[in-house]
């Protein structure tokens, strides 16, 4: 009873801040549209997200379908997607959940960065709660990891915290309890939300159970008890209670889990909480089995099995009839633990019965919805066939008045040719089939006349449309000559400023280096050469004469080294010499100081990418300086944002620009973008690119890693790499 209760309890605080998201969302809609059709569109939302939280479920989803068929607007229909997700997730459709969810992140396209964010964040929880309902625990983490990013980017606190819940949930399943408590510590220390607050004293409290270390976890379960005595969530203090008692019963403290048992049945009896209180009185029972108390164990548990059949509740009948039949069986009363089976049998039948049914009706209904299809099909087929008929029957009358004429003329040879009449109906038959094939092909040789006449006159007045076309295009043309030339000679001015800053930025970039290069070789040959001549000098005086020399020396040994130190301090930043991330990010900092852009670089995990293989980080970095650089020649940007994102082996590059962007449908491929396709197929990767004039660029890279391989000593191609590496210092 104690392992089945622990898992309804995980089960119970699992989905508990997902519950709250459809308030969320119905909370903090704004209206953002002006006209009033717009306005309208909100308002329906709204309702929408109202029907379902006050529980008229069906309804809000009715509702749904048909906002989606009568909307254009994206806003409108990501969030109609969206509450259907929720529908099926509810229900367990866990594949429709996924879907809708899918369909509301594809039209999530409103201008509103917050919103748009937010909706991003509601969407990939749902995912990973429905990846987690599947089994797919990874996958779950995954989205979870996803959702922490974007909650984080707008310090949207709820959300975070729903979403690192979840991920502590999702390592708790794999196993990882380490990380699981980690993460619900730190949710422990959001104050905003008791629910999630409370969730992760009990799931720490099951995790600590698990690891039996039980006095953790009873104080874990008595600051959920404390939390719930606050806000008078009595649902909650019964199934911490209950948790207690399950942690007792586990330690063979049977007395205390007794009394916490009796506790959460006082409770739930006081405020009608009618499940928790059969579960709390099963608990009972089974601790006075394990006390030898079958007499007390059997009155409980007929109670509780009274409570059950009243409420309906076949599962915990199963449960109570079992644990009746293994008192009969201690007590040797072989009659009734017979017919306790035979009950506890047949409510498991009539369990799998109602599956069945349910199951049934599911099917029932695709074959009614694939007989209408069926219907549907023969309808059409009837109508084809009806059509046929028609035809046949115009023959069919052409036939008769034939035969017509063939019966004349055979009456009048009736006398003459009696013998050959049928040789002859037959020829009559054979010739009139050749009339009408002759018939037949001189109607088709006269619709190809009429059509080769009609192409022939379309012809001859295509290119009279054409010249006509040609000649008003070129009227056009000549008045918009002179605003065209001024456009294309501001474009160009344009074109030759922002060239002569990216060539400023990079000499700017370039001066610094050398710079440091040459102070660094003035210390190193200059002033180093002469502190080791001076020390050679000093070393071939006579100590007896000099007693200081040997101090004087040790001063110089450390001088030089100071130096030598020094001047390798100076030297540029290479790959060979520093991680990944640190080049990088020194890199972007070199351009943002001088182009005065704000340039925000993330990284996640940054060790695992910085370990990565030479060849995709080289890549990588050529990828973004012609990202970087196309944005300044022609973006207009004031900000842009670099995230490196490494997820199972899938290095994720996003580069984001807030500019003035560009239509991506209509824009041809330069130079520059054709270089970083090539770049990005040789490492067997993807480019997308999403871009709207007035809303800036953003580019979606992903690569795929492999683990990396040792090196060997005498590997040629790590001597390349190290090649190609020093020559990036030329863009630095």
């Amino acid at each position: 009873m104690a392992g089945s209760f622990r898992t309804l309890l995980l089960l119970m605080f699992l989905f508990l801040s997902f519950g709250m998201q459809a308030q969320i969302e119905n909370k903090k809609k704004v209206l953002i549209a002006k006209n009033p059709a717009e306005i309208r569109e909100e308002k329906n939302i709204k309702t929408l997200y109202s029907l379902y939280n006050n529980g008229d479920e069906k309804t809000a989803y009715k509702k749904a379908h048909s906002l989606l068929k009568s909307t254009k607007n994206n806003r409108s229909i990501a969030c109609a997607d969206l509450l259907l997700a929720y529908y099926f997730n509810k229900r367990s459709v866990i594949d429709s959940s996924i879907y809708f969810t899918n369909q509301a992140l594809r039209f999530n396209t409103v201008v509103n960065d917050s919103l748009k964010n937010r909706l991003f964040s509601l969407g990939y929880n749902i995912l990973a709660i429905n990846y987690k309902k599947k089994g797919l625990l990874n996958e779950s983490k995954k989205w979870h990891i996803k959702g922490i990013q974007v909650s984080q980017k707008y310090n949207e606190k709820n959300l975070f915290y729903t979403h690192t819940h979840g991920l502590a949930v999702a390592y708790s399943g794999l196993g990882d309890y380490a990380n699981a408590l980690k993460l619900f510590k730190q949710c422990l220390e959001y104050k905003e939300d008791e629910e999630i607050v409370l969730g992760s004293c009990i799931n720490i409290g099951d995790i600590y159970s698990e690891l039996k270390e039980y006095d953790n976890a009873n104080l874990y379960y008595k600051k959920g008890k404390i939390l719930c005595d606050k806000s008078n969530n009595y649902q909650g203090k019964t199934a911490i209670l209950m948790g207690l008692g399950a942690n007792y019963q586990l330690q063979n403290k049977n007395q205390e889990a007794l009394k916490a048992y009796q506790e959460a049945v006082v409770i739930a009896d006081k405020y009608e909480l009618n499940q928790n209180a059969i579960i709390a009185r099963g608990n009972i029972g089974d601790v006075y089995i394990d006390l030898k108390k079958y007499n007390e164990a059997k009155v409980i548990l007929s109670e509780a099995l009274q409570k059950a059949v009243s409420f309906g509740l076949l599962q915990n009948q199963v449960y109570l009839y079992d644990e009746l039949k293994k008192i009969a069986v201690a007590q040797e009363d072989y009659k009734n633990a017979y017919s306790y089976f035979g009950k506890a049998s047949k409510l498991k039948d009539s369990i799998n019965k109602l599956q069945k049914i349910k199951e049934i009706n599911e099917l029932e209904v695709k074959y009614q919805t694939a007989q209408k299809q069926k219907e549907i099909e023969v309808l059409q087929f009837e109508n084809a066939a009806r059509k046929l008929t028609l035809e046949n029957q115009e023959e069919a009358i052409k036939n008769m008045l034939l035969q017509e004429e063939i019966s004349k003329k055979t009456n009048e040879n009736t006398i003459l040719s009696f013998q050959n009449a049928s040789n002859k109906k037959r020829n009559e038959i054979s010739l009139l089939k050749k009339d009408q094939q002759l018939k037949a092909l001189e109607i088709n040789q006269q619709k190809k006349t009429r059509m080769f006449t009609i192409l022939g006159f379309l012809i001859f007045l295509i290119p009279i449309i054409g010249l006509l076309f040609q000649y008003y295009k070129r009227l056009k043309a000549q008045r918009l000559l002179n605003i065209k030339q001024v456009e294309i000679s501001s474009q160009k001015i344009d074109g030759i400023l922002k060239d002569q800053e990216l060539m400023l930025i990079k000499a700017s970039v370039d001066g610094q280096d050398k710079e440091r290069e040459r102070i660094s070789q003035e210390l190193h040959d200059s002033i180093g050469g002469n502190l080791a001549a001076i020390k050679l000098q000093l070393n071939h005086l006579a100590d007896s004469k000099f007693p200081n020399i040997h101090k004087i020396s040790l001063q110089l040994d450390e001088t030089y080294q100071q130096v030598r130190n020094l001047s390798h301090t100076l030297l540029p930043k290479k790959f060979s010499h520093n991680k990944f991330s640190e080049v990088l990010e020194s890199y972007l900092n070199n351009i943002s100081e001088a182009s005065r852009l704000k340039i925000t670089f993330l990284t996640y995990p940054k060790k695992e990418i910085n370990e990565m293989d030479e060849d995709i980080q080289i890549e990588t970095f050529k990828v973004i300086q012609e990202l970087l650089t196309n944005t300044i020649k022609h973006a207009k940007a004031s900000e842009i944002e670099v995230q490196l994102n490494l997820i199972d082996n899938i290095l994720n590059v996003l580069f984001e620009d807030n500019g003035v962007g560009f239509d991506a449908d209509n824009q041809t491929k330069g130079i520059g973008f054709i270089n970083l396709e090539t770049r990005i197929n040789k490492l067997n990767g993807s480019f997308l690119i999403d871009s709207k004039l007035g809303r800036g660029t953003i580019a979606n890279i992903e690569i795929p890693v492999e683990e990396k391989a040792p090196k060997s000593k005498h590997n040629r191609k790590g001597i390349d790499l190290k090649e190609q590496l020093d020559e990036l210092k030329s863009s630095f």
